[in-house]
Protein backbone atom coordinates (compact mmCIF):
# COMPACT_ATOMS: atom_id res chain seq x y z
CA UNK A 1 0.00 0.00 0.00
CA UNK A 2 1.41 3.37 -1.08
CA UNK A 3 1.48 5.68 1.94
CA UNK A 4 0.52 9.31 1.28
CA UNK A 5 1.00 11.85 4.07
CA UNK A 6 -0.21 15.45 3.88
CA UNK A 7 1.77 17.97 5.90
CA UNK A 8 -0.76 20.49 7.24
CA UNK A 9 -0.25 23.71 9.14
CA UNK A 10 -2.30 26.49 10.68
CA UNK A 11 -4.23 28.02 9.00
CA UNK A 12 -4.78 25.07 6.65
CA UNK A 13 -6.62 25.57 3.34
CA UNK A 14 -9.49 23.09 3.27
CA UNK A 15 -9.76 23.00 -0.53
CA UNK A 16 -6.11 22.17 -1.20
CA UNK A 17 -6.17 19.47 1.46
CA UNK A 18 -9.48 18.25 0.05
CA UNK A 19 -7.88 17.68 -3.37
CA UNK A 20 -5.46 15.21 -1.81
CA UNK A 21 -8.11 13.58 0.38
CA UNK A 22 -10.50 13.01 -2.53
CA UNK A 23 -7.87 11.43 -4.76
CA UNK A 24 -5.78 9.46 -2.27
CA UNK A 25 -7.86 9.11 0.88
CA UNK A 26 -11.46 8.37 -0.11
CA UNK A 27 -12.65 4.77 -0.42
CA UNK A 28 -15.08 4.15 -3.28
CA UNK A 29 -17.31 1.09 -3.77
CA UNK A 30 -16.05 -1.28 -6.43
CA UNK A 31 -12.63 0.35 -6.72
CA UNK A 32 -9.42 -1.05 -5.25
CA UNK A 33 -7.79 1.16 -2.62
CA UNK A 34 -4.15 1.60 -3.59
CA UNK A 35 -3.29 4.39 -1.13
CA UNK A 36 -3.24 4.83 2.63
CA UNK A 37 -3.79 8.52 3.39
CA UNK A 38 -2.79 10.33 6.58
CA UNK A 39 -2.11 13.83 7.83
CA UNK A 40 0.59 15.16 10.10
CA UNK A 41 1.64 18.51 11.53
CA UNK A 42 4.57 19.91 13.47
CA UNK A 43 2.57 20.32 16.69
CA UNK A 44 -0.16 17.64 16.95
CA UNK A 45 -3.59 18.70 18.11
CA UNK A 46 -6.20 21.15 16.81
CA UNK A 47 -5.23 22.84 13.53
CA UNK A 48 -7.35 25.85 12.47
CA UNK A 49 -8.52 25.92 8.87
CA UNK A 50 -9.64 28.50 6.32
CA UNK A 51 -13.17 27.13 6.74
CA UNK A 52 -13.41 28.60 10.23
CA UNK A 53 -13.20 25.30 12.09
CA UNK A 54 -10.33 23.34 13.59
CA UNK A 55 -9.40 19.79 12.68
CA UNK A 56 -7.57 17.40 14.97
CA UNK A 57 -4.25 16.10 13.63
CA UNK A 58 -2.76 13.52 16.01
CA UNK A 59 0.48 12.73 14.13
CA UNK A 60 3.70 14.73 14.27
CA UNK A 61 6.52 14.99 11.72
CA UNK A 62 7.66 11.43 12.42
CA UNK A 63 4.83 10.33 10.07
CA UNK A 64 6.99 11.57 7.18
CA UNK A 65 9.68 8.98 7.95
CA UNK A 66 7.77 6.20 6.19
CA UNK A 67 5.73 8.20 3.65
CA UNK A 68 6.00 7.26 -0.02
CA UNK A 69 4.46 10.57 -1.08
CA UNK A 70 4.47 13.77 0.95
CA UNK A 71 1.94 16.43 -0.01
CA UNK A 72 2.13 20.09 1.00
CA UNK A 73 -1.47 21.25 0.38
CA UNK A 74 -0.92 25.00 0.37
CA UNK A 75 1.30 27.16 2.57
CA UNK A 76 -0.03 30.44 3.93
CA UNK A 77 1.24 32.98 4.51
CA UNK A 78 3.74 32.19 1.75
CA UNK A 79 6.31 34.56 3.26
CA UNK A 80 6.60 32.44 6.41
CA UNK A 81 9.42 29.90 6.05
CA UNK A 82 9.02 26.36 7.33
CA UNK A 83 10.59 25.79 10.72
CA UNK A 84 13.92 23.98 10.75
CA UNK A 85 12.29 20.71 11.96
CA UNK A 86 9.81 20.85 9.06
CA UNK A 87 12.51 21.66 6.52
CA UNK A 88 14.75 18.86 7.76
CA UNK A 89 11.87 16.37 7.78
CA UNK A 90 11.12 17.19 4.14
CA UNK A 91 14.76 16.86 3.13
CA UNK A 92 15.12 13.53 4.93
CA UNK A 93 11.95 12.20 3.29
CA UNK A 94 13.25 13.22 -0.14
CA UNK A 95 16.69 11.74 0.53
CA UNK A 96 15.26 8.32 1.25
CA UNK A 97 13.14 8.35 -1.93
CA UNK A 98 9.76 9.87 -1.07
CA UNK A 99 8.26 12.14 -3.72
CA UNK A 100 7.35 15.62 -2.55
CA UNK A 101 4.20 17.17 -4.05
CA UNK A 102 2.83 20.68 -3.63
CA UNK A 103 -0.58 22.14 -4.35
CA UNK A 104 -0.86 25.84 -5.17
CA UNK A 105 1.06 27.93 -2.59
CA UNK A 106 2.71 24.82 -1.11
CA UNK A 107 5.53 25.39 -3.60
CA UNK A 108 6.83 28.24 -1.43
CA UNK A 109 7.59 25.81 1.40
CA UNK A 110 9.23 23.30 -0.96
CA UNK A 111 11.32 26.02 -2.62
CA UNK A 112 12.85 26.88 0.77
CA UNK A 113 14.34 23.39 0.97
CA UNK A 114 16.47 24.11 -2.12
CA UNK A 115 15.09 21.05 -3.90
CA UNK A 116 13.65 23.21 -6.70
CA UNK A 117 16.86 25.13 -7.41
CA UNK A 118 17.74 24.89 -11.10
CA UNK A 119 14.41 23.22 -11.87
CA UNK A 120 11.04 24.30 -13.20
CA UNK A 121 7.96 24.71 -11.00
CA UNK A 122 4.54 26.28 -11.12
CA UNK A 123 2.03 27.90 -8.78
CA UNK A 124 -1.13 30.01 -8.95
CA UNK A 125 -0.73 32.70 -11.64
CA UNK A 126 -1.31 35.47 -9.08
CA UNK A 127 1.76 34.36 -7.08
CA UNK A 128 4.05 33.44 -9.98
CA UNK A 129 5.95 36.72 -9.97
CA UNK A 130 6.33 36.60 -6.18
CA UNK A 131 7.74 33.08 -6.44
CA UNK A 132 10.13 34.19 -9.18
CA UNK A 133 11.42 37.11 -7.12
CA UNK A 134 11.76 35.13 -3.90
CA UNK A 135 13.52 32.16 -5.53
CA UNK A 136 15.48 33.32 -8.59
CA UNK A 137 17.09 29.88 -8.99
CA UNK A 138 13.68 28.31 -9.65
CA UNK A 139 12.36 28.45 -13.24
CA UNK A 140 8.76 29.53 -12.70
CA UNK A 141 6.32 28.37 -15.41
CA UNK A 142 2.91 29.91 -14.66
CA UNK A 143 1.40 28.59 -17.91
CA UNK A 144 1.60 24.98 -16.69
CA UNK A 145 -1.10 23.10 -14.79
CA UNK A 146 1.56 21.07 -13.06
CA UNK A 147 5.25 20.23 -13.35
CA UNK A 148 6.41 16.73 -12.41
CA UNK A 149 10.10 15.87 -12.07
CA UNK A 150 9.43 12.46 -10.58
CA UNK A 151 10.90 13.17 -7.14
CA UNK A 152 9.24 16.59 -6.79
CA UNK A 153 6.06 17.92 -8.38
CA UNK A 154 4.20 21.23 -8.20
CA UNK A 155 0.73 22.35 -9.29
CA UNK A 156 -0.78 25.68 -10.27
CA UNK A 157 -3.94 27.10 -8.64
CA UNK A 158 -5.86 25.00 -6.15
CA UNK A 159 -8.05 23.29 -8.77
CA UNK A 160 -4.91 22.15 -10.59
CA UNK A 161 -4.17 20.12 -7.49
CA UNK A 162 -6.73 17.62 -8.75
CA UNK A 163 -4.94 17.48 -12.11
CA UNK A 164 -1.58 16.79 -10.49
CA UNK A 165 -2.92 14.21 -8.04
CA UNK A 166 -4.74 12.37 -10.83
CA UNK A 167 -1.60 12.53 -12.97
CA UNK A 168 0.30 10.80 -10.15
CA UNK A 169 -2.41 8.14 -9.89
CA UNK A 170 -2.13 7.63 -13.65
CA UNK A 171 1.62 7.14 -13.31
CA UNK A 172 1.26 4.77 -10.37
CA UNK A 173 -1.65 2.61 -11.53
CA UNK A 174 -2.44 3.36 -15.17
CA UNK A 175 -4.88 5.42 -17.19
CA UNK A 176 -7.84 3.05 -16.76
CA UNK A 177 -7.77 3.27 -12.96
CA UNK A 178 -7.36 7.06 -13.07
CA UNK A 179 -10.25 7.38 -15.54
CA UNK A 180 -12.48 5.29 -13.28
CA UNK A 181 -11.54 7.55 -10.39
CA UNK A 182 -12.47 10.71 -12.32
CA UNK A 183 -15.85 9.17 -13.18
CA UNK A 184 -16.52 8.57 -9.48
CA UNK A 185 -15.47 12.14 -8.71
CA UNK A 186 -17.54 13.51 -11.63
CA UNK A 187 -14.53 15.44 -12.90
CA UNK A 188 -13.80 16.44 -16.50
CA UNK A 189 -11.49 14.32 -18.63
CA UNK A 190 -7.74 14.35 -18.18
CA UNK A 191 -6.11 17.75 -18.69
CA UNK A 192 -2.50 17.70 -19.84
CA UNK A 193 0.24 19.43 -17.84
CA UNK A 194 0.75 21.96 -20.60
CA UNK A 195 -2.76 23.37 -20.36
CA UNK A 196 -2.74 27.17 -20.56
CA UNK A 197 -4.62 28.43 -17.47
CA UNK A 198 -6.34 31.75 -17.02
CA UNK A 199 -4.13 34.68 -18.00
CA UNK A 200 -5.17 37.93 -16.29
CA UNK A 201 -5.65 41.15 -18.18
CA UNK A 202 -3.08 43.80 -17.28
CA UNK A 203 -4.08 46.85 -15.28
CA UNK A 204 -4.80 50.12 -17.15
CA UNK A 205 -1.63 51.85 -18.25
CA UNK A 206 0.30 48.58 -18.38
CA UNK A 207 3.26 48.67 -20.77
CA UNK A 208 1.67 45.95 -22.94
CA UNK A 209 -1.87 47.30 -22.66
CA UNK A 210 -2.02 48.78 -26.17
CA UNK A 211 -0.65 45.64 -27.77
CA UNK A 212 -3.03 43.32 -25.95
CA UNK A 213 -6.06 45.40 -26.87
CA UNK A 214 -4.88 45.54 -30.49
CA UNK A 215 -4.42 41.74 -30.56
CA UNK A 216 -7.78 41.09 -28.88
CA UNK A 217 -9.50 43.00 -31.69
CA UNK A 218 -7.79 40.82 -34.32
CA UNK A 219 -8.19 37.30 -32.96
CA UNK A 220 -9.99 36.29 -36.14
CA UNK A 221 -6.85 36.90 -38.17
CA UNK A 222 -3.81 34.60 -38.32
CA UNK A 223 -1.79 36.60 -35.79
CA UNK A 224 1.65 35.31 -34.95
CA UNK A 225 4.19 36.16 -32.27
CA UNK A 226 6.15 37.96 -34.99
CA UNK A 227 3.08 40.13 -35.68
CA UNK A 228 2.85 41.05 -32.00
CA UNK A 229 6.53 41.93 -31.90
CA UNK A 230 6.22 44.00 -35.07
CA UNK A 231 3.37 46.01 -33.56
CA UNK A 232 5.68 47.13 -30.73
CA UNK A 233 8.69 47.43 -33.00
CA UNK A 234 10.75 44.92 -31.02
CA UNK A 235 12.26 41.52 -31.71
CA UNK A 236 10.32 38.34 -30.81
CA UNK A 237 12.96 37.66 -28.15
CA UNK A 238 12.42 41.07 -26.54
CA UNK A 239 8.66 40.57 -26.71
CA UNK A 240 8.99 37.19 -24.98
CA UNK A 241 11.05 38.77 -22.22
CA UNK A 242 8.48 41.52 -21.68
CA UNK A 243 5.63 39.02 -21.50
CA UNK A 244 7.55 36.87 -19.02
CA UNK A 245 8.44 39.86 -16.85
CA UNK A 246 5.06 41.62 -16.97
CA UNK A 247 2.49 38.84 -17.40
CA UNK A 248 4.38 35.73 -16.32
CA UNK A 249 3.64 33.89 -19.55
CA UNK A 250 4.79 33.71 -23.18
CA UNK A 251 3.26 35.63 -26.12
CA UNK A 252 2.15 32.41 -27.79
CA UNK A 253 0.55 31.06 -24.61
CA UNK A 254 -1.24 34.36 -24.02
CA UNK A 255 -2.53 34.48 -27.60
CA UNK A 256 -3.81 30.91 -27.40
CA UNK A 257 -5.52 31.60 -24.07
CA UNK A 258 -7.30 34.60 -25.59
CA UNK A 259 -8.48 32.53 -28.58
CA UNK A 260 -9.85 29.83 -26.27
CA UNK A 261 -11.50 32.45 -24.05
CA UNK A 262 -13.17 33.99 -27.11
CA UNK A 263 -14.37 30.55 -28.21
CA UNK A 264 -15.86 29.97 -24.75
CA UNK A 265 -17.82 33.20 -24.96
CA UNK A 266 -19.17 32.35 -28.42
CA UNK A 267 -20.15 28.85 -27.30
CA UNK A 268 -21.97 30.28 -24.29
CA UNK A 269 -23.72 33.18 -25.97
CA UNK A 270 -24.34 32.30 -29.63
CA UNK A 271 -25.73 29.56 -31.85
CA UNK A 272 -22.74 29.71 -34.19
CA UNK A 273 -21.53 26.28 -35.35
CA UNK A 274 -18.11 25.11 -34.25
CA UNK A 275 -16.76 25.65 -37.77
CA UNK A 276 -17.68 29.34 -37.70
CA UNK A 277 -16.34 29.81 -34.16
CA UNK A 278 -13.00 28.28 -35.16
CA UNK A 279 -12.62 30.84 -37.94
CA UNK A 280 -13.83 33.75 -35.83
CA UNK A 281 -11.28 33.15 -33.06
CA UNK A 282 -8.38 32.47 -35.43
CA UNK A 283 -8.04 28.72 -34.91
CA UNK A 284 -8.73 28.07 -38.61
CA UNK A 285 -10.56 24.74 -38.49
CA UNK A 286 -12.96 22.73 -36.29
CA UNK A 287 -10.27 20.09 -35.80
CA UNK A 288 -7.77 22.64 -34.51
CA UNK A 289 -10.39 24.28 -32.30
CA UNK A 290 -11.41 20.95 -30.77
CA UNK A 291 -7.80 19.98 -30.12
CA UNK A 292 -6.85 23.31 -28.56
CA UNK A 293 -10.11 23.63 -26.64
CA UNK A 294 -9.89 20.14 -25.17
CA UNK A 295 -6.26 20.67 -24.16
CA UNK A 296 -7.17 23.95 -22.45
CA UNK A 297 -10.45 23.01 -20.76
CA UNK A 298 -10.49 19.23 -20.53
CA UNK A 299 -13.67 18.96 -22.56
CA UNK A 300 -14.95 19.39 -26.12
CA UNK A 301 -16.61 22.53 -27.53
CA UNK A 302 -19.91 20.67 -27.86
CA UNK A 303 -19.87 19.39 -24.29
CA UNK A 304 -18.86 22.82 -23.03
CA UNK A 305 -21.76 24.46 -24.85
CA UNK A 306 -24.25 21.97 -23.40
CA UNK A 307 -22.92 22.55 -19.88
CA UNK A 308 -22.46 26.32 -19.89
CA UNK A 309 -24.86 27.67 -22.47
CA UNK A 310 -26.43 30.92 -21.27
CA UNK A 311 -30.25 30.67 -21.65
Amino acid sequence: MHRVVALVRPVQSVFELGCAVEVFGTERPGMPQHYAFETCTETPGPVPTTGGYAMTVPQDLSALKTADTVIIPGWLPVEEPPSDPVRQALLRAHARGARLVTICSGVFALARTGLLDGRSATTHWARAEQLRRAFPRVRVEPDRLYVDHGDVATSAGAGAGFDLCLHLVRKDHGAAYAAALTRHMVLPPHREAGHVPYTPSPPPGHALDGLLEWADERLGTPLSVADLAAYLGVSPRTLARRFADQLGTSPGAWLLSRRVAAARTLLEETELPVEAIAVRVGLSSPVNLRRRFRSATGTTPGAYRRAFRVP
